[in-house]
C-alpha cells in the first residue's frame, strides 16, 4: 500500500476517497497501531471513529481536493472587552486533545489557542483571559500541581476575572477538584470542566461543556466545582461541588455525578441554570486566597477480604504520615482474623499517624454504632470515621488537614468538620445515583 500512497502523492493525515465498487468511504489516512496488513488502509472517518478496510482488486484510492485545516491554522477567536472577563487555564487532558495524524494517537498536545479556537461561542460569552502554567494527563497530576492552579485561579480572581475556567483531563479530575475545593477560598466561581470524547470526534463534548462552564463562571455560585454533561445526549450540563463529584464511568459522556450530594445546578447550553441545591456560597467582593499548604505523604489503602494489614506497617517506615482506608460496608476492615488491621491501625495512631476510614461503598455513611468490629476499629484503635466524604476527598483533605497541623487531635477535630461541603449532617435518599 505505501508504493500505491506514494505514487499518488498521498500520506498519513491526508484526506482520502476509497471505492470498493458502489461503496464510497471518505477520510483521513491514519497510521495503524501495530503492524499493517499490507493490503489494509485504515481511515478516520467524519464521525471521529477509524475504521478497517481490505483493499482488493478493482478497488482505488485518491487524495480528495478538500484537505483537513489543522487547529493551529484556524482563525484566532476575537473577543468583546465589554464581555465579563474570565479566565481559562488549560492543564490538559481530553478536553485539550487531538488526533496525532503521524502516530494515529490522541495526545494532550493542543494550546489554549487551539482549544479556544475549537469552540468560537466562547468569544461571544466573555471576553477570555488564557494561561497555561503546564499540560499534562490528569493521571500524572500530583500536589505539587494543585498548589499551582490554587494559585493561578486566586492570582486571576484577584486580577480582576469573574471567574476562572480550567480544563483537566478527566480521570483525576474530582481529586483536583477536591483539592482546589479546600486549598482556595474564592468570592468567585472557579470551573473545572474536561471532555470524554476528543475534540477530533463528532460526538465530541468538550465544545457543549466548555460553553456552560462560561456560564457557571459568571454566575452567582462562587463554588469550586466540576461542570459536564448531565445526560448522554447534549441537554444540559451539572455542576457538581468538587469535593463531592466522582466519575462513574469511564467512558459515559454523563460519567460526572454528585455523592452523597445534590449538584448545585443544572445548566443548559443557551444560558439557562436551575438552581438545585438547597444552599451554595454566593458571588462576593473580597479576595480570593491560596492556602496551599499540603502534606504530600499520605496513602489511600483499600482493605478487602483476605488484606494484608503489613502494608500499613511498611508505608510507615517509608514516612507517610497519614492514612484512608477505604473500608467495607459501614466502614469495616477484617478483624477477627489472623490478618487483623487493628493492631497495625493501633500502632499507627500510636505513633502519631492518622487513620481515617470511609466507605468503598461509595454512596452512604461510616457508622461506629452498629457491629462490635467498627466499634473496636474507633474505640480501640482510635480510627477517624469519615462520615460521608468520599474516600478520594478524604485523601486530599488529609493531606491539606497534615499542611496545617502535626496535632492527633487537631487533625481529628479538622477532619471531622465541614470545611468545603465534604460532610453533611445527614444524606437525603434523593441524592442516591442521581
Amino acid at each position: 500500500m505505501e508504493s500505491l500512497f506514494s505514487s499518488k502523492g498521498i500520506k498519513i493525515g491526508d484526506k482520502v476517497r476509497l471505492s470498493k465498487g458502489v461503496v464510497v468511504y471518505e477520510g483521513i489516512l491514519m497510521p495503524s497501531a501495530g503492524k499493517r496488513e499490507a493490503d489494509s488502509v485504515v481511515l478516520k472517518l467524519p464521525s471521529g471513529y477509524n475504521i478497517g478496510i481490505v483493499f482488493g482488486r478493482g478497488d482505488t484510492v485518491e487524495r480528495t481536493p478538500e484537505q483537513p485545516k489543522s487547529a493551529e491554522r484556524r482563525a484566532a477567536a476575537s473577543f468583546d472587552k465589554n464581555k465579563p472577563q474570565l479566565t481559562l487555564i488549560a492543564t490538559g487532558g481530553t478536553v485539550a486533545s487531538k488526533i496525532d495524524y503521524r502516530t494515529g494517537g490522541v495526545s494532550a498536545a493542543v494550546d489554549a489557542d487551539s482549544l479556544l479556537a475549537t469552540v468560537p461561542e466562547l468569544a461571544k460569552m466573555a471576553n477570555m483571559k488564557l494561561v497555561s502554567p503546564f499540560m499534562k494527563m490528569s493521571e500524572d497530576m500530583q500536589s505539587d500541581d494543585w498548589k499551582v492552579l490554587a494559585t493561578e485561579a486566586a492570582n486571576a480572581l484577584n486580577s480582576g476575572s469573574e471567574g476562572v475556567i480550567i480544563t483537566h483531563g478527566t480521570d483525576a479530575l474530582g481529586y483536583t477538584a477536591a483539592a482546589l475545593s479546600f486549598m482556595l477560598k474564592t468570592p468567585k466561581p472557579v470551573v473545572l470542566t474536561g471532555s470524554q470524547k476528543s475534540i477530533d470526534r463528532g460526538s465530541s463534548d468538550t465544545a457543549m461543556n466548555m460553553i456552560c462552564s462560561a456560564i457557571a463562571a459568571t454566575s452567582e455560585m462562587a463554588e469550586v466545582g466540576v461542570c459536564m454533561h448531565g445526560t448522554m445526549n447534549d441537554d444540559y450540563c451539572l455542576f457538581i461541588r468538587g469535593t463531592r463529584v466522582r466519575k462513574m464511568n469511564t467512558v459515559r459522556r454523563d460519567a460526572f455525578r454528585p455523592v452523597n450530594d445534590l449538584p448545585l445546578a443544572k445548566i443548559w447550553p443557551d444560558g439557562r441554570i436551575q438552581r438545585i441545591h438547597p444552599e451554595h456560597a454566593r458571588r462576593g467582593t473580597g479576595k480570593a486566597l491560596a492556602d496551599t499548604k499540603f502534606e504530600s505523604k499520605v496513602a489511600l489503602l483499600k482493605a478487602y477480604p483476605g488484606s494484608d494489614p503489613s502494608v500499613m506497617d511498611f508505608l510507615v517506615k517509608k514516612g507517610i504520615r497519614g492514612f484512608v482506608i477505604e473500608g467495607m460496608g459501614l466502614g469495616h476492615v477484617p478483624v477477627n482474623t489472623e490478618k487483623s488491621w487493628l493492631p497495625s491501625v493501633k500502632a499507627a495512631v500510636q505513633s502519631g499517624i492518622p487513620v481515617v476510614v470511609c466507605s468503598q461503598t461509595i454512596y452512604g455513611r461510616v457508622n461506629e454504632h452498629v457491629y462490635s468490629n467498627l466499634r473496636a476499629l474507633f474505640h480501640d484503635a482510635h480510627a477517624i470515621g469519615g462520615e460521608d466524604m468520599l474516600a478520594e476527598t478524604a485523601y486530599v483533605k488529609l493531606g491539606w488537614v497534615l499542611g496545617h497541623t502535626k496535632s492527633m487531635d487537631k487533625a481529628r477535630e479538622m477532619m471531622l468538620a465541614n470545611c468545603a461541603g465534604e460532610i453533611s449532617d445527614r444524606t437525603l435518599p434523593d441524592t442516591f445515583l442521581y
